[in-house]
């Protein structure tokens, strides 16, 4: 019943795979990244990410709801993903 250390464990553990491992390999061999990556799937991310913290405000819990919405969000980001949404 410590969610506060849940979610803080979880952005921790997110910003240190991003820029501890993801810096130390990119120290040994260059990552190349896709433009289209940066243009496409970026927007996505970063919405999903500040998505977040209004939900995580709302008590501490996400509702049904909430629940609902991030699920159709990540539908409509696949379909946009494999072709078939606009």
């Amino acid at each position: 019943r410590h969610t506060d250390v849940a979610v803080a464990n979880l952005i921790g553990s997110n910003i240190f795979n991003l820029l501890g491992i993801l810096g130390l390999t990119a120290l040994l061999h260059p990552v190349p990244v896709a433009p289209a990556l940066l243009g496409s799937d970026m927007p996505w991310m970063l919405a999903g990410s500040l998505l977040v913290f209004p939900l995580l405000r709302s008590g501490m819990q996400v509702t049904r709801y909430e629940g609902v919405l991030l699920l159709v969000l990540y539908g409509v980001f696949l379909a946009r993903l494999l072709g078939a949404g606009p």
